[in-house]
């Protein structure tokens, strides 16, 4: 119960929205176990491919502090050493060829004729017959997801995403790149580092107060009864909306009817990939877009309404406040 807007807001963010810290610090613990078990793989196996830790990384919402409740997943990538393989550029995919000098590797190829192509799918299923092997995963559910070794622990909420990762050489203006499973075999280019560092640039120069919009801006996505936005298209679009304001207030709620507005018109935009990778993020059809677009506009008009009777009326801008985001919004109670 709230008597305040503020505390309603506050009570949101901190019960339903924002992670609890011990179950964060707790995955955190988790997912370096992980790491550990990963890496005594290849010395348990000559098979197995050889790792290169020093690239893996940590990716996703989870990373990049934009996660909302509940926690049930956690990315990370890990690295794999080259073994003098290379890699080639081709219209609709990248391959990795292997060579005479190629070890490890060698043994998860495609089959003729491509009999010198790493089979991304074979590395993914290395992956998850090594974590069957740890005795801690026994009960385990284990499973190949397109990119990712797929790992759900009967002991915690959250699945990891264990997707094998190539890194490859700088070039000439020190640029580099991931390369991870494609989903079809082969190979597709990601890096994570150029999302992190954008969203933790952007939250830094707007005082930290970015982060918390995201959030509850996801929580309005997932939680209504509108198409599904992915997180990272809705992260990409609100990122793409706060590189170019000079502020970012503290009471979320103030910013929310802006950017309610903006998503009902960029919905329908292009979205471009800002690493470059991708063409166009937003594959949403057109009936999504605009169902997707009349829920936002209906939410920035009752938005509107209740920062006008915030003080006035603060147990009607508290039920406006729960009819856009459900019925976890605080009630009023005075």
């Amino acid at each position: 119960m709230a008597t305040t807007v503020i505390g309603a807001f506050d009570t949101f963010m901190k019960d339903t929205v924002n992670l609890a810290k011990d179950r964060t610090d707790k995955a955190r613990d988790s997912r370096n176990w992980l790491l550990e078990q990963i890496a005594s793989m290849a010395d348990k196996d000559d098979e197995f491919p050889q790792l290169y830790p020093e690239i893996n990384i940590n990716f996703g919402s989870f990373s990049r502090r934009t996660k909302i409740r509940p926690l049930d997943d956690i990315d990370l990538m890990v690295g794999i050493d080259g073994d003098y393989c290379t890699y080639l550029t081709e219209k609709t995919k990248i391959v990795i060829q292997t060579h005479e000098a190629t070890k490890r590797l060698s043994n998860y190829t495609h089959g003729y004729p491509d009999s010198n192509l790493l089979n991304s799918r074979k590395i993914v299923e290395a992956f998850k017959a090594g974590l069957k092997k740890v005795s801690q995963y026994e009960e385990a559910k284990i499973k190949r997801n397109h990119e990712a070794a797929t790992l759900k622990l009967k002991s915690y909420e959250w699945n990891f995403d264990i997707v094998p990762c190539f890194i490859t050489r700088e070039d000439q203006f020190g640029n580099s790149f991931y390369l991870i499973p494609d989903g079809n075999g082969h190979w597709k280019k990601t890096d994570p580092r150029i999302d992190k560092k954008r969203t933790t640039d952007i939250n830094v120069r707007l005082e930290g107060n970015m982060l918390n919009v995201i959030r509850i801006i996801k929580y309005w996505q997932k939680n209504s009864t509108m198409p599904t936005i992915s997180s990272y298209l809705l992260e990409t679009i609100l990122l793409n909306y706060f590189s170019t304001k000079p502020s970012c207030l503290s009471y979320v709620d103030l910013e929310l009817e802006d950017i309610f507005e903006h998503i009902s018109h960029v919905v329908f935009d292009v979205v471009n990939d800002t690493k470059g990778f991708t063409d166009n993020l937003n594959e949403l059809t057109e009936e999504e877009r605009e169902k997707i677009s009349t829920r936002a506009l209906a939410d920035q008009t009752k938005a509107m309404e209740a920062r006008l009777i915030e003080y006035s009326d603060p147990a009607e801008a508290i039920k406006l406040w729960g009819e856009i985001f459900g019925n976890a919004f605080p009630a009023y109670g005075g």
